[in-house]
């Protein structure tokens, strides 16, 4: 399976973005206006300039509550794994589990597509093992 069939299920196609000027505080109403745990910083709405995390929030916020009015580009991590659409899921499953990452921005052609989450990969993978489960019940069971 690829990354663009696991995209292609999600019930929204759109991505969410935030300028990396924008104050975290804002960033918090981002997380919680679309109930997500990871927004991607970019400056135009299509580059990947870098990705803040709730946990990043959580880090940078203990014992300083000043960095509710720093930018995000001073929290967020600017080092980004990125996919393509082409790329497999089990490659992707491998990236997220040894670099412990749980969020994955898609880029085809150096724009941003997509965002790929530990949950999307956990669902494709479950849903695949359920259809083969059900594929081999139906052949054990024929008659």
């Amino acid at each position: 399976m690829k990354i663009s069939e696991v995209l292609s299920a999600k019930p929204s196609q759109s991505v969410i973005t935030i300028g990396p000027d924008a104050t975290v505080r804002d960033l918090l109403g981002v997380l919680a206006e679309h109930n997500i745990g990871a927004v991607i910083v970019s400056g135009d709405g299509s580059s990947v300039d870098g990705i803040v995390s709730e946990r990043d929030i959580v880090r940078k916020l203990n014992g300083d509550d000043a960095v509710l009015g720093a930018p995000v580009s001073q929290i967020m991590t600017a080092v980004v794994h990125t996919c393509s659409p082409d790329d497999s899921l089990d490659t992707m499953r491998s990236v997220m589990t040894d670099n412990r990452i749980r969020h994955v921005p898609v880029v085809k052609d150096g724009q941003l597509v997509g965002v790929v989450s530990i949950g999307d990969v956990v669902k494709s993978h479950i849903d695949q093992v359920e259809f083969e489960r059900d594929q081999l019940d139906s052949y054990v069971h024929q008659t």
